[in-house]
């Protein structure tokens, strides 16, 4: 029985060469997988700030702030409207962090006790809907949280000075929408006038003419 043990492991040696041989042969994949293009929704803006940090949302029932993800943030211009947001996604999952407007009123403010965090209100889209949120953002140093400050803040303040711009164009439309109706109610007064004595000598005419009839 043990002289049969060798020739055993012999036959095995020999099996497993043969597995291990390249025979040169090229299996042709059974799926041919085409390329996709992935589309982020950012191809129509322009990135203003783009900095790593750690987001934190505010949870009311809880009273206590929970992580939303470590990532970066972004505060995009869109290319024709000129609208500006703050987009962050988690760096591994790529999952929407915090994605909203950055509209006038706004203002974002440094977290006491940290310069390198900060907090500000937002109305967010991130979950699908739209909430009140207070967010607090936390970076790697206190240069990235004032730049980030700063920015964000300029760009509130440029578009409440935009809506006035705004505002102050549609008033001055209606104005002149006015303007145009009033100059063309004078024209029509002024057109009015003058057709009167005419209407008058006219009817003055045809009176006598009635007169002499009946002489």
């Amino acid at each position: 029985m043990a002289s049969t043990e060798p020739e055993r492991e012999n036959r095995e040696e020999e099996a497993e060469v043969h597995e291990d041989e390249d025979t040169g042969a090229q299996v042709a994949p059974i799926v041919r997988l085409e390329e996709v293009a992935v589309t982020t929704g950012e191809e129509d803006e322009d990135a203003l700030l783009d900095l790593k940090s750690k987001m934190y949302r505010f949870d009311k029932d809880g009273n206590q702030w929970k992580e939303r993800g470590a990532g970066t943030v972004k505060l995009l211009k869109h290319k024709q409207t000129g609208k500006v947001r703050l987009v962050m996604r988690q760096s591994k999952t790529l999952k929407i962090c915090a994605n909203h407007l950055i509209s006038s009123g706004m203002s974002v403010q440094e977290h006491s006790g940290n310069e390198k965090s900060c907090l500000w209100h937002a109305t967010d889209f991130s979950d699908g809907e739209l909430k009140d949120e207070l967010f607090c953002i936390r970076f790697a140093s206190i240069e990235n949280c004032k730049t980030f400050m700063e920015k964000f803040n300029e760009i509130a303040e440029s578009q409440q000075a935009g809506k006035e711009s705004k505002e102050g164009d549609e008033a001055a439309g209606l104005l002149e929408n006015l303007s145009v109706k009033d100059k063309k109610s004078e024209e029509e007064t002024k057109e009015a006038e003058k057709e009167e004595p005419a209407k008058e000598e006219k009817e003055t005419t045809k009176d006598k003419e009635e007169d002499k009839k009946a002489e």
